[in-house]
């Protein structure tokens, strides 16, 4: 533990004040240790947070990040791959000590907001893009949520019904695996991106679904596997993380039966939300289908500080360089295996 004035420096993963502090401040699933855990393990990148204290050596406020040096050079990231990571401060003057350590190093931040609007206040960040988020309240019964949803969605839950499809929840990584290799396919043939790794998957499962703190929950017709969504749990809201779907299958409407049956699985929990994650902006059907399900809209905003104005010539030519060998390895003509390695090599790139 490193210590400046009242700023300590930890490992989220395991120390106790960052323990206390998600507990008590209005954090997500992405300032969990276990998350911190899934992000580390997979990447072989080193957590650490900020922590504020009082006079009494009490966490007051906090702020997670991932110090990042790869050929794209140096970066502080709060957080990779998260939907959003708000600095856990409730004042312009805490935001101020913790994030101005992290400037002081002369190196790219970048920080995502969701709920926090300090740092859109802070000049030094520009506004890098923006996303939709979405969130159901969980509190009213089962009836009044299921009347608040769009007839759409009313006639494709009972149509997947008709057709047979039943939802379970995964029991095993075999499982894991068949879900994977749907997302594989989406990400590939659908939007023309490359996967996480599996391992990414399996450190999910290992730190979330094997305690207990998540599941995933499968659509099966004839019995086959032909749809799941994967969610996370922390504190009092479920996370819809991931989903995929068979492409030949979506005619039965497994997708909407899952998010309805994961609803009824939070009431059961004794959950208050139903977080739906991150739309980008440009994806209008996703954002559409969030919507059907009467959810709150709000945007998370992607601010970033640059000591150097503009991207160095070798941080664009490598940028430029992703971006082809992304169009590369998801040609429809690429073996699916060799598009999962390319992720298994590049991904750790898109922070």
């Amino acid at each position: 533990m490193n210590v400046v004035a009242n700023v300590v420096c930890v490992d989220p993963r395991t120390d106790s004040l960052w323990c206390q502090l998600v507990q008590q401040a209005p954090s997500s699933v992405f300032h969990s240790p276990e998350w911190m855990k899934v992000l580390s393990e997979t990447y072989g990148w080193e957590p650490s947070a900020s922590i504020l204290l009082d006079e009494q050596g009490q966490p007051q406020a906090g702020l997670p990040f991932f110090r990042i040096s790869d050929i794209l050079g140096e970066r502080i990231v709060a957080l990779p791959f998260s939907d959003y990571c708000d600095p856990l401060v409730n004042n312009e003057e805490s935001w101020r000590i913790l994030i101005d350590q992290l400037i002081a190093e002369r190196h790219p931040v970048s920080v995502r907001c969701l709920h926090n609007n300090l740092p859109l206040g802070d000049a030094r960040f520009t506004l890098a893009k923006q996303a939709k988020w979405h969130r159901l309240g969980l509190q009213p019964d089962l009836e009044a949520l299921w009347k608040a949803m769009h007839d759409s969605t009313h006639r494709a839950i009972r149509k997947s019904e008709r057709e047979g499809l039943t939802v379970r929840m995964a029991q095993s990584e075999q499982e894991l695996r068949v879900f994977f290799e749907m997302h594989l396919r989406v990400r590939k043939y659908k939007y023309g991106l490359l996967a996480q790794p599996y391992n990414f998957f399996q450190n999910i499962w290992r730190n979330f679904v094997e305690p207990g703190h998540g599941f995933l929950m499968l659509a099966i017709h004839n019995g086959k596997i032909v749809a799941g969504d994967f969610f996370l749990e922390w504190k009092d809201t479920l996370y819809y993380k991931f989903n995929a779907s068979l492409p030949d299958d979506l005619s039965h409407r497994p997708n909407d039966l899952l998010i309805w049956q994961g609803i009824q699985e939070g009431k059961k929990r004794g959950l208050a939300y139903l977080d739906f994650g991150l739309s980008d902006i440009d994806q209008d059907g996703l954002i559409r289908y969030k919507r059907k399900f009467g959810t709150e809209e709000k945007t998370i905003s992607f601010l970033r500080h640059s000591p150097n104005v503009s991207p160095t010539p070798a941080e664009k030519e490598m940028r430029g360089l992703l971006s082809k060998l992304t169009n590369r390895f998801t040609d429809q003509l690429v073996p699916d295996l060799v598009t999962e390695r390319a992720g298994e090599d590049l991904y750790r790139l898109f922070t």
